[in-house]
């Protein structure tokens, strides 16, 4: 496919994984359109910068933690687009941006890296778990009452890491996509994955989606060939239940979209006590 313009300059964060994220990116705009050039510059946000700021009660900060640099990086036009884990993506985007595309959807589902076996059902009785998420935190709850969760904060390679070390800690949830991206290589030794089918992800959660200026059709062009339209479909469903609920990346709201019938069916939980 011809491509309307001959370079395309992707943002991104500097983590491993927000790196393999853009990696996926660039190699489906270069399948699509060969003779554009793809280049990456990276751009550290305020939530790579603050790791002192927990992810459960970040007031003020909550609103683009992860993604306001990358948006003044289009604004000021350093970059010609930014490459988003979604579900970092506030529901509400700035005035002149809007979201060029959205990949087909990774395994959606959360995973336990534990030291027993057996997944959550072979933890022990108030074994301790680390988060970052209220979301994770108030399903594994629900699910095991007995469990102590606490907070945590770093990259996947660093929380991996923290948990292979620190012999109070006995399990890890993460992302399925995000650890699949990185690949499983990565975990070490001694220690077990299994996916928790029982928690809901977050809105988005599995998606990449790149935002782009208003204004730029060429790059609006460019993307197009890579969105995925049922993809987009489900992940606009979970995040407008988001919205519609005032809710940020502080609320423990699980939604997981699928499309049945050629209609867009949605299962959430929210704690109750919170808005439904």
């Amino acid at each position: 496919m011809s491509s309307p313009i001959s370079r395309i300059i992707l943002g991104t964060r500097g983590s491993d994984l927000a790196l393999a994220q853009t990696r996926i990116v660039a190699g489906l705009l270069q399948a699509a359109h060969p003779a554009l050039a793809v280049e990456t510059r990276i751009i550290k946000t305020t939530g790579d910068k603050r790791l002192d700021v927990s992810l459960s009660a970040p007031g003020s900060l909550e609103k683009g933690l992860f993604t306001k640099e990358l948006e003044e990086a289009l604004f000021d036009r350093s970059i010609d687009a930014a490459v988003h884990s979604l579900k970092d993506l506030p529901t509400e985007q700035p005035a002149g941006l809007r979201v060029g595309a959205i990949l087909e959807r990774a395994d959606p589902s959360d995973v336990l890296v534990s030291k027993h076996d057996g997944g959550l059902a072979g933890l022990p009785a108030s074994a301790q778990i680390a988060t970052s998420s209220p979301r994770r935190k108030t399903q594994l709850l629900h699910l095991r009452s007995d469990l102590r969760v606490v907070e945590i904060r770093g990259n996947v390679p660093t929380r991996l890491r923290k948990l292979a070390e620190d012999p109070a800690l006995d399990g890890l949830l993460l992302a399925k996509a995000g650890l699949d991206r990185l690949g499983h290589h990565i975990v070490p030794d001694g220690l077990r994955v299994s996916v928790i089918a029982e928690i809901l992800p977050a809105p988005g959660q599995g998606a990449i989606a790149i935002e782009c200026r208003n204004e730029d059709p060429g790059v609006a062009e460019v993307l197009s060939a890579i969105h995925h339209e049922d993809t987009a479909r489900c992940v606009a469903a979970e995040r407008e239940l988001l919205q519609s609920l005032g809710g940020g990346c502080s609320l423990p709201l699980g939604a997981l979209a699928t499309i049945e019938d050629g209609a867009v069916r949605v299962r959430s939980f929210l704690p109750e006590g919170l808005p439904q």
